[in-house]
C-alpha cells in the first residue's frame, strides 16, 4: 500500500495539473469505487466544483473544491493520472475504476488493478481529522510529544506505529526502516521506551520519510506516479525485504518475523 512518501509524490504530481480546473463530469467504471455513497450521489456532489488545492492527510489525497472536499485513497494498487480525454483509453480499460472529466479537456483517471481504492466527498474534514493522528513531518510532532504518547500505550511498538489514529501516514516499509534506524525491536512494548528511545525514533521517522519523499517514494511492485515513473527509495532500504542478508551496521543476518500479521524485517543484534 502506498504510504506517506508515495502519496505525497502523487500529490506533487497532481497539484499543477488540477488546481483551478473544474470537474465537468464523473464516471464510476467500478460501482463500489464511491462506496458507501452511490456513484449517482457522488456525481451530484462533485460535478461543477472547481479544484482550489491539492493536498494530503495521512494516506488520503485531498482535493479542496470551492464547495467541500474530495478524498481519494489509493489502497493497494491505485494510480492516478491526468491524461487528454481522448488518450485515457490507451491505458488498460479493465483496471479503470473512475474518471473525472476536467474543464481543460483532460481526465483524472483512477486506475486500480485490485479495485480496493476509493473516492469520497465530504462537506468538511472534521470526520477525517477525528480518525487520523498527527502528521510525522508537522512542527507539532516533537520528541516530547511522541514520548508522551508512547508511555501510556501497552501495545507493541510496530502495530502502534501502523495505527493511523496514532500517527498518520506510516506503513509497513517505513515503520520497519525507522525502527531499525532507532535500534528498537518491533515487538518492544511502547510504554517501555525511554525518552532517549523516543528521541531516536522521532528522528528516524522524520529522516526516513523525508529521504523517501526526495526519492519519490518506494516502488516494490505496483507504485507508479505520473507517466509510469517509479520511486527510487527502494535502493536505500536497509532492512525491508533484506531478510537473509547481512545487517549494514553489524553484519548479523537480517530476520523476518510476523508482527500483528505483518511481515517484519529487523536486525536481532542492533534491535534487541
Amino acid at each position: 500500500m502506498p504510504e506517506l512518501p508515495e502519496v505525497e509524490t502523487v500529490v506533487r504530481y497532481l497539484r499543477p495539473n488540477l488546481i483551478e480546473r473544474s470537474i465537468v463530469g464523473f464516471s464510476a467504471h467500478w460501482p463500489r469505487v464511491t462506496a458507501p455513497a452511490s456513484p449517482e450521489e457522488f456525481t451530484k456532489q462533485v460535478v461543477g466544483g472547481s479544484i482550489k488545492s491539492v493536498g494530503r492527510r495521512g494516506k488520503y489525497i485531498i482535493l479542496e473544491l470551492d464547495r467541500g472536499y474530495i478524498h481519494l485513497h489509493l489502497r493497494m494498487t491505485g494510480r492516478l493520472q491526468v491524461l487528454p480525454a481522448e488518450d485515457f483509453q490507451t491505458i488498460n480499460g479493465q483496471h479503470i475504476t473512475a474518471t473525472f472529466d476536467l474543464s481543460d479537456l483532460r481526465c483524472l483517471v483512477f486506475n486500480d488493478i485490485r479495485k480496493f481504492g476509493r473516492v469520497g466527498y465530504l462537506n468538511d474534514l472534521v470526520s477525517l481529522e477525528d480518525r487520523l493522528g498527527l502528521e510525522p513531518l508537522s512542527p507539532e510532532f516533537t520528541p516530547q510529544f511522541l514520548y508522551d504518547l508512547l508511555r501510556s500505550r501497552m501495545r507493541r511498538i510496530k502495530p502502534l506505529l501502523l495505527d493511523q489514529t496514532f500517527i498518520a501516514g506510516l506503513g509497513n516499509i517505513y515503520v520497519d526502516e525507522a525502527l531499525f534506524r532507532a535500534r528498537i525491536h518491533p515487538e518492544m512494548p511502547a510504554m517501555n521506551l525511554t525518552f532517549i528511545d523516543a528521541t531516536a525514533l522521532h528522528r528516524a521517522i522524520r529522516d526516513v520519510i523525508s529521504e523517501s519523499i526526495q526519492d519519490h517514494g518506494t516502488t516494490i511492485i505496483n507504485f507508479q506516479y505520473g507517466e509510469g515513473n517509479a520511486g527510487r527509495f527502494r535502493e536505500k532500504l536497509r532492512v525491508f525485504r533484506h531478510d537473509g542478508e547481512p545487517c549494514p551496521i553489524c553484519s548479523t543476518t537480517i530476520e523476518k518475523i510476523r508482527v500483528a500479521q505483518r511481515g517484519t524485517y529487523f536486525c536481532p543484534r542492533c534491535q534487541h
